[in-house]
């Protein structure tokens, strides 16, 4: 008797743990049932992939949504319209909002406000704050929290954390790898003189190599100290590559879409304010050791930092500007052009964006094709050449730095639990989003 699913993807390139090669894949009850050639296999519905590649669910591993309390930029609507548009299945949101996510009621608030009303699957990060050290234990294994994020440089929002004490606390509490921001806050005050105003420009001068390598060490030093598993998010200087090139036992690293594409000092003569990010987009030689980095092995994941501002946020004079800068509905195609390019393979784009976030976080039943795991799905075109344009932008800003920009490769399918959520740039009507679930969480 021939094998029933509820969906079939028929004919597609499959990229996953197994290598890449034509195979059909069979979904049942939201998981993925069989992987191989299903051709006498019947189901309710299936999905012609002939001419596509078939990956693991993209899982955007830091964004901020902005809700609750700066809902004017973003809201966990529109910025999961935004995720699966670009081809995202699952996103990790920031504690920076208004209340911050700093408690169990914060939290579990987050989660009420996203369960199917965002589009794609969630979980988000606990800001870790001198008040609520003890409670850490517990705030880094509740349902649905990625774990704890520590800014130890002032950023968009409350989150600050520059004591040299607060941060051991911190850390020694830790049980679940946690995420940092590292940029030196006293070194950033000191050098506040160095930001000419209206020259965005002056942006790295002033939150420069140092302010990043200083806090970098020292976050690294005490994760090596306590025996304490920490994820250090965006990378922007050759010296903290070469510097975690040598200290991976306990530290894993991030780098950005935007770090890899842009370069200093001619996107700010052309884009301004709109590419003014914190840490900084630098020159050339940082983004050529960024790169190295990530070819050598020694990045783990890529995240988009998607920061969204409004134009007018964005557009008053620097430095009263804000930094930040849209980013998950453009990580996947930016990404795919870099690999038609010959900078990186589609299988290290999956274990950046797939395997990487599962492994390194513990995720349940994701990023990974592979019997029993969800039927997550990112469904790419790579000879398809299209250009981002600002109206493509689900993102209540409605803006993005590459507006204009040509690229090659795009995400044509966002499939989450065996649901099209999106297809060739039409939205599913109805939201579905479930909190996604850890190994070391509650």
């Amino acid at each position: 008797m021939a094998a029933t699913y509820d969906v079939i993807l028929k004919g597609g390139t499959v990229v996953n743990h197994d290598g890449v090669g034509a195979r059909d894949i069979g979904v049942r009850n939201g998981r993925i049932a069989a992987i191989g050639a299903l051709g006498t296999a019947s189901s309710g519905r299936e999905i012609n992939c002939h001419g596509l590649h078939v990956l693991p669910g993209v899982i955007d591993s830091q964004v901020h949504f902005r809700e609750p309390g700066l809902e004017h930029k973003e809201d966990l609507e529109t910025g999961s319209r935004a995720a699966v548009m670009g081809g995202v299945t699952a996103v990790f949101e920031m504690p920076n909002t208004t209340p911050l996510t700093t408690t169990e009621a914060t939290l579990a608030d987050k989660v009420r406000r996203a369960r199917h009303r965002m589009f794609c699957d969630f979980a988000f990060y606990v800001g870790g704050t001198r008040e609520n050290i003890d409670d850490i234990p517990t705030l880094e294994r509740l349902p649905a929290s990625a774990g704890i994020k520590v800014f130890m440089g002032s950023s968009t929002g409350n989150l600050l954390v520059d004591d040299a004490e607060a941060l051991e606390l911190i850390i020694a509490k830790l049980s679940r790898r946690a995420a940092f921001h590292a940029e030196d806050e006293a070194r950033l005050i000191d050098r506040m003189d160095k930001r000419v105003s209206g020259d965005p420009a002056s942006h790295p001068v002033w939150r420069d190599v140092q302010a990043a390598l200083i806090a970098t060490e020292r976050l690294v030093g005490l994760a090596e100290k306590y025996h304490k598993r920490i994820h250090v998010l965006h990378i922007s200087t050759a010296d903290e590559m070469r510097f975690l090139a040598d200290h991976k036992q306990w530290s894993s690293v991030e780098v950005t879409p935007h770090h890899l594409t842009l370069v200093a000092p001619e996107c700010y003569a052309q884009h301004g304010t709109y590419v003014q990010m914190n840490p900084p987009v630098r020159d050339a030689a940082h983004q050529r050791e960024i790169w190295h980095g990530l070819v050598q092995g020694v990045v783990d994941v890529l995240g988009s930092d998607h920061a969204p501002h409004t134009r007018e946020e964005k557009d008053a004079t620097y430095p009263k500007s804000h930094s930040g800068m849209t980013g998950v509905q453009t990580l996947v195609p930016m990404m795919l052009d870099h690999i038609n390019n010959g900078r990186l393979t589609l299988e290290r784009f999956v274990d950046l964006t797939s395997h990487g976030p599962q492994r390194l976080f513990g995720v349940v039943g994701k990023g990974r094709i592979a019997t029993g795991y969800d039927a997550d799905f990112t469904i790419v075109d790579l000879k398809r050449r299209q250009t981002i344009r600002n109206d493509w932008i689900e993102s209540r800003c409605g803006w993005t730095p590459y507006d204009g920009r040509e690229v090659q490769g795009w995400p044509v399918g966002t499939i989450i639990r065996g649901e099209t959520v999106m297809w060739d740039g039409e939205i599913a009507p109805t939201a579905g989003g479930e909190a996604v679930q850890f190994l070391e969480g509650g």
